[in-house]
């Protein structure tokens, strides 16, 4: 049995928290997109690697990866649908990513919206700024980073060059790269 499409579409901007410039996505999914659904499509669209863990918070309530072996109450991500936590426009729910680095991002619902006929989801509508390497050590981190690769006197300038496979531009964005990669995902039966 082919997947349905979705009954209705929630335009999502997602922004990593306590970084200026902001970067940023605007995307939209299925609202019966589950939120372990809703982790992959993030990674895809910011630039992650779905190398750590996640967890979304929507008020007092965290949602992830239940795992009895860290006694952390959690509720499963897979089991909770996005409209379910942020049934409407203007709801505002965060996801952090990488407990070490603990990647910060704001998600804020701008529209629920009809489908639209021909249109596969998920989609990145826009964005700006490329998403920080893996492991960069946070905020500060992605900060010194920055510094010692802008500068090539900096003491680190090379080492960091190298460690990031020689070039970082933290201003690039691709579009086209980021719907490319949401396509390839394939579809799920929570889409």
């Amino acid at each position: 049995m082919a997947p349905r499409g979705p009954t209705s579409v929630h335009q999502l901007k997602i922004t990593l928290t306590g970084i200026r410039p902001p970067i940023w996505r605007r995307l939209q999914v299925s609202s019966s997109m589950n939120l372990r659904r809703l982790h992959d499509v993030i990674q895809e669209a910011m630039g992650w690697t779905q190398s750590h863990l996640y967890q979304f918070e929507v008020g007092d309530m965290e949602y992830g990866e239940p795992d009895e072996e860290f006694g952390m109450p959690i509720r499963s991500a897979k089991a909770t649908p996005l409209r379910k936590v942020a049934p409407e426009p203007g709801a505002v729910f965060s996801y952090e990513y990488d407990f070490g680095d603990s990647w910060q991002h704001r998600i804020e619902v701008e529209k629920v919206l009809p489908p639209e006929p021909g249109v596969r989801y998920p989609r990145c509508l826009a964005g700006k700024r490329a998403c920080p390497p893996e492991d960069v050590g946070g905020i500060f981190g992605y900060e010194e980073f920055l510094q010692a690769i802008r500068d090539p006197k900096h003491p680190e300038h090379e080492s960091m060059l190298e460690w990031v496979g020689g070039a970082f531009d933290p201003e690039a964005f691709g579009l086209r790269g980021v719907n490319e990669r949401l396509a390839h995902m394939g579809p799920s039966p929570w889409d």
